[in-house]
């Protein structure tokens, strides 16, 4: 669409000039994300408060503008993107307010903080915010609630909604409400708060939360056992969670990302393993001691031929280290790369990485796998050029059936990353008909005109499968 002039002058009149952007170069900065497609917005504009969002928003929906809220841009799912032109809200501007309440264990926080920002805060008066994923050094914590974040810790501490306890939020029709509060408990009324986080922006606009923080781990442990077969490094992943034992974080990554990582950035990984997992205990120095020797041993007894448990946080960082090189190592591999992060049930880790052999071999595609494999958050990465057409369609159908491997192994189509533009075809598959309705009942209540990021979670009409070309 294009917004006409009258409409600018009315926006002009809530946003003041040199926040409002519509030079086409400004506006291609702002028609992709970090996952895959590109759609020019028709305005970009940067509020700076809750009420500007609310005057904006009420503005759209008078003139049936789409609306698409933004952060870091750091979404792996399309969640930004303007597929429908309209208006893009950089919520960067919206970044004042990190407070650590150490005495009720929350932060409260405005939406264009930096993530990372958070987790040093809280950690400097001995508190933890656990949801850590990998962007977390750029990702806003906006992003985060709205795409229900996660990360390595997942597997012990849970995903975002967790942690959120309380949320300003400007609806779809643009009015400014609070769901929860300060306190942990609350079962006043339905759970908006959580119905919200991981809504991925179609629900509500967040301009403030307030964080669950927990009091920090005393101590951890880390080790790095190799595997040369893909399935054993699951087999042992399995074997561990059946003993008792809870890690904090159980990272996977097979021998092309191994390869990638030691050409981008030498860690000492062994390059001729299939796989290697990295195994991180915390909590009270005796047990974790305990604990890791039993991982070690459990490893060794899943085919492992090489365990190294680091002996100092200098050698525990090195590890970490080839874990989060990881991305940037394998975007060198190729031009496009496309990330998914199908989950199963942990029973079925070794099954999924099965699954995922074959698909590799059927489609012969350089297809990549790292990801949290102790709560079966895989992230199969398909390394291709967009522009070889004929490739292309054997990554569709590869992707296709990635999911459908995923459902059918008693999974789901996404762990943190979201549903966005890609993943919308299989919904029906995951949820059944009547549960993807019920979804689309809520959305057509809360947003009865359609403008708050349309185009995203539910397919379209005629839409069958994932279209990359």
């Amino acid at each position: 669409m294009r917004l006409d002039p009258e409409i600018i002058t009315e926006i002009e009149k809530i946003i003041p000039r040199d926040r409002v952007f519509l030079d086409l170069s400004e506006r291609y900065s702002y028609s992709f994300d970090a996952s895959f497609g590109q759609f020019l917005p028709d305005i970009v504009i940067q509020p700076s408060n809750a009420k500007e969002i609310s005057q904006l928003v009420k503005l759209a929906n008078k003139y049936s503008i789409p609306v698409y809220p933004r952060g870091s841009a750091t979404s792996l799912s399309g969640g930004p993107l303007p597929v429908n032109g309209g208006m893009v809200l950089d919520m960067s501007r919206l970044n004042n307010k990190l407070i650590i309440d150490r005495e009720n264990l929350i932060a409260i926080v405005s939406p264009g903080v930096i993530t990372g920002d958070i987790h040093k805060k809280a950690e400097e008066v001995g508190l933890f915010y656990p949801p850590d994923p990998s962007s977390s050094h750029v990702a806003t914590i906006g992003g985060n609630l709205l795409e229900n974040s996660s990360g390595p810790k997942g597997l012990k501490y849970g995903t975002t909604k967790e942690y959120v306890i309380g949320l300003e939020v400007v609806t779809p029709l643009g009015d400014i409400i609070r769901t929860g509060g300060k306190t942990v408990k609350n079962v006043t009324g339905y759970d908006l708060t959580r119905l919200i986080v991981g809504s991925e922006g179609t629900l509500g606009i967040v301009t403030e939360a307030i964080l669950r923080l927990i009091p920090k781990p005393q101590a951890q442990k880390t080790l790095l056992a190799h595997f040369d077969r893909f399935v054993d490094s699951g087999h042992a992943i399995t074997k561990i969670l059946a003993s008792g034992i809870l890690p904090c974080a159980m990272e996977l990554m097979d021998n092309a990302c191994i390869r990638a990582v030691e050409n981008f950035s030498p860690s000492g990984l062994p390059i001729h393993a299939e796989a290697v997992i990295i195994i991180e205990v915390d909590g009270h120095p005796a047990a974790i001691e305990e604990e890791i020797k039993k991982c070690e041993a459990l490893c060794i007894e899943a085919g492992s031929v090489h365990v190294t448990v680091a002996q100092n946080e200098e050698e525990r960082l090195n590890i970490w280290k080839a874990r989060k090189m990881v991305s940037p190592a394998i975007t060198r591999m190729g031009p496009t790369k496309i990330s998914e992060d199908a989950t199963v049930p942990r029973s079925q880790i070794p099954a999924m990485m099965e699954r995922l052999k074959q698909i590799r071999e059927k489609y012969e595609l350089n297809l990549v796998v790292f990801g949290h494999a102790g709560d079966g958050n895989l992230h199969p990465n398909i390394i291709t050029d967009k522009r070889n057409i004929s490739e292309m369609k054997k990554v569709e159908n590869a992707i296709s059936e990635i999911f459908e491997a995923a459902v059918e192994l008693g999974g789901t189509l996404s762990g943190e990353h979201g549903i966005g533009t890609l993943k919308s075809p299989y919904m029906e598959m995951e949820l059944g008909e009547v549960g993807l309705l019920m979804m689309k009942k809520i959305k057509e209540v809360w947003d009865p005109n359609n403008i708050l990021n349309p185009g995203k979670i539910f397919p379209t009409l005629g839409q069958t499968k994932v279209a990359l070309t």
